[in-house]
């Protein structure tokens, strides 16, 4: 009897010695919340002055007024959507490689093409070219309603883990841009950030009465492109001349 105590007893002690263990290995990770480094910070503060330039040059220079847009542009982090090797460009008013030959947009040309679209919160917009995902991020900062379509598909993927991480809902899928996204439509707005040779005519349908489309159109590769502002009304197409831009070419089989 004795010896079955003792043991009953020793058995015990081992359990608390488990569940206190347990407990210490739970607050440790609980715990574990590391600070960012003072260089993380300091990084981190470095972009954000760096951004805030960009915009007074947008203003400046651009003559970017639309408050939403403006501040859209202030929020998204750029820096985030760049290849490592263009981190110190991140904040220039310039177009920068991404993978599979296609380019993130100069900061001026995506708040031109964001600021003529005219959005209010609440309005559906299809954007063709996904890409590194940044004009999406930046739609996502004045409507919570973005749908975006990338023919690339790692490239779609890439840029729709990012959004994700940084808390944009953005809704995205692989596919060929050139006909839309007919599952959501009609669309208040469509921004294509690659350039037709014409305007896709399935985007003309799903662009709902009294929307607005920006659109470059133009080939061949590597030369200018016109950058068209189209208008929809009942029947009526109206398309007013933004001027020349340089785009990727919009990929897809016709």
């Amino acid at each position: 009897m004795a010896t079955t105590e003792v043991v009953k007893g020793r058995l015990m002690i081992l359990k608390l010695v488990a569940i206190a263990t347990v407990l210490m290995l739970f607050s440790a990770c609980a715990q574990d919340t590391t600070p960012p480094s003072q260089a993380e910070t300091e990084t981190e503060a470095a972009f954000a002055q760096a951004r805030e330039k960009m915009v007074e040059q947008l203003i400046e220079n651009w003559g970017i007024s639309d408050p939403g847009v403006i501040e859209a542009m202030e929020k998204v982090p750029r820096h985030r959507f760049v290849l490592p090797e263009y981190l110190d460009d991140a904040y220039e008013d310039t177009a920068l490689p991404i993978e599979h030959g296609q380019t993130i947009s100069s900061p001026s040309i995506v708040a031109t093409m964001t600021e003529q679209l005219r959005l209010k919160p609440g309005d559906r917009v299809l954007e063709i070219g996904t890409g590194s995902g940044y004009q999406a991020a930046v739609l996502a900062e004045l409507t919570n309603r973005v749908y975006s379509v990338e023919i690339i598909e790692p490239l779609g993927l890439k840029a729709a883990a990012l959004l994700e991480e940084l808390g944009y809902g953005v809704q995205t899928k692989i596919d060929d841009g050139y006909y839309g996204w007919a599952e959501y439509a009609p669309f208040d707005a469509i921004i294509v950030t690659a350039a037709p040779y014409h305007i896709p005519p399935p985007l003309l349908s799903q662009l709902k009465d009294g929307g607005r489309m920006v659109v470059p159109v133009g080939g061949p590769p590597g030369f200018y492109q016109t950058l068209w502002l189209v208008e929809k009304s009942g029947d009526q197409i109206k398309s007013t001349n933004l001027g020349p831009v340089r785009f990727v070419p919009l990929l897809g089989e016709r």
